[in-house]
């Protein structure tokens, strides 16, 4: 007798699977789609000189973006007095870029990148504005300042809230002895387990800052203020719109939405491009 150890294992081999027609059909996750690039465009205007200031304008923000490259402070440029011409020639010239902001406030702030990384269209009830920098520094000084106060360790829990406490306090000892020149210190949720009380209780803590940012690239990317100095929420989303990473970033600003001195270089050599094609 043939002792099992050397039997075929049972369900496998010829005949073990169902035939093609009667298996279930395989469903496939759909591929990632839809990943935004830089297109170069030239505005369809001809150089005339009703259209001079908008050209020295653009030869204004060019020269900015390779002082702020450097290292210099942000610039910002008045769009106001510009007449309905030449602000549509700027308009067209921007377009729009991957990264939105929203600042609360009085007054509350819009800023929509450009095509030109590093150069930010900014508007308000009483603002008509381009700025170029890493970011807009409305964004830095408004970031923290509380549209819902947290609540910290006051926040009600149930039962079902476990590892958020070690978490906030965690994030309060970062917060109260942040240094700037450090690197990011980042809590992956995505990672730790918790529940969705966990997170109702930490968003009740933290509190809402006055900054919501969107990065949209290979999919989304939401970065929120809190109402503690320098934690960011920073939750990334696939083509499809499902969270795949959720973080807190201790750090003065998080990188995905932060234009790097390569990036305004380049935005500032664009320009050029764009100044010789039009002129």
């Amino acid at each position: 007798m043939v002792s099992n150890f050397h039997l075929p294992p049972t369900g496998y081999g010829p005949g073990s699977q169902p035939p093609e027609e009667d298996g279930a059909e395989l469903q496939y996750l759909q591929m990632p789609q839809d990943m935004r690039s830089y297109s170069h465009h030239i505005p369809e205007v001809e150089a005339s000189p009703e259209l001079a200031p908008a050209l020295g304008m653009l030869a204004e923000i060019s020269a900015a973006c390779l002082s702020v490259a450097q290292g210099m402070a942000n610039v910002q440029f008045d769009l106001r007095d510009l007449d309905a011409a030449n602000r549509a020639l700027i308009a067209e010239t921007m377009g729009q870029g991957e990264v939105s902001i929203r600042m609360h406030g009085i007054p509350a702030v819009a800023a929509q990148e450009s095509v030109f990384a590093g150069v930010w269209v900014l508007s308000s009830a009483d603002m008509d504005a381009i700025e170029v920098g890493p970011v807009p520094q409305l964004s830095r000084d408004r970031a923290f300042v509380a549209k819902r106060a947290g609540q910290g360790h006051d926040a009600p829990k149930n039962p079902q809230v476990v590892n958020a406490p070690p978490l906030l306090v965690e994030m309060l000892d970062k917060s109260a002895n942040f240094d700037p020149a450090a690197e990011a210190h980042v809590i992956n949720l995505t990672l730790l387990p918790h529940t969705e009380a966990d997170l109702v209780w930490l968003d009740q803590a933290l509190g809402e800052g006055s900054v919501t940012m969107l990065s949209r690239g290979y999919g989304n990317c939401r970065v929120t203020a809190t109402a503690l100095d320098h934690v960011w929420r920073v939750q990334f989303f696939n083509s499809m719109d499902t969270l795949i990473l959720d973080t807190f970033e201790i750090t003065t600003l998080p990188a995905v939405v932060e234009a790097a001195g390569e990036d305004l270089q380049d935005s500032g050599e664009r320009l050029v491009e764009v100044l010789e094609a039009i002129r």
